[in-house]
């Protein structure tokens, strides 16, 4: 397996460590392990695609994988953030993102019925890249806040970060709105 698969795995292997230091408040500082973990478990989704296609690596595993592990990661963290009483996001913006992954991930499969393999377009990277920014974000709030103690003004939560959750949701539409367009061959006959 080389290096860019190797650190797509690293992801997948990070989210229960991110979960472990989120849900166990007996750790100190816990929200600032889980912002670490998190952090690195998003640079390795820059790092394992930089080093892939400037080394010749590209493999039909690594553009069937990566994009797999980008929304484990970032699901994972939303579905914490909804649940998270320090936080509590909108569950509609977590609905609105998991069915656009659901059917990219079904349009996937009907590609790959055909022996198609689709990698992750530019709109879908933008969004999976504003979505990891904008939880980094959150677990920088949620550290400072909960970890640090320190009093943030009200707004930082209900309009920047709530802002940056919504501009999420809106580039997560419109990558589906650009898929769902650039797959219509493979489903044609459905």
């Amino acid at each position: 397996m080389n290096l860019p698969n190797q650190l797509t795995l690293l992801r997948v292997i990070l989210i229960p460590v991110f979960l472990v230091f989120l849900y166990v408040d007996a750790i100190p500082f816990h929200f600032l392990w889980s912002l670490v973990v998190f952090a690195a478990a998003s640079l390795t989704d820059m790092l394992d695609g930089k080093i892939a296609r400037s080394r010749g690596l590209v493999t039909n595993f690594g553009k069937f994988l990566d994009p797999l592990a980008d929304k484990m990661l970032v699901i994972t963290a939303l579905i914490v953030l909804v649940d998270l009483p320090a936080f509590s996001m909108s569950a509609i913006a977590l609905v609105i993102i998991v069915a656009r992954e659901f059917m990219v991930s079904g349009l996937r499969l009907l590609a790959a019925e055909q022996g198609v393999v689709i990698a992750a377009g530019i709109w879908g990277k933008l969004k999976t890249a504003f979505t990891m920014v904008t939880i980094v974000a959150i677990f920088v709030y949620l550290t400072l806040t909960a970890d640090f103690g320190i009093v943030m003004p009200g707004f930082v939560r209900t309009w920047v970060l709530e802002g940056l959750i919504w501009i999420s949701v809106a580039l997560t539409v419109i990558s589906g709105v650009v898929y769902l367009a650039g797959c219509k061959e493979y489903i044609k006959d459905c």
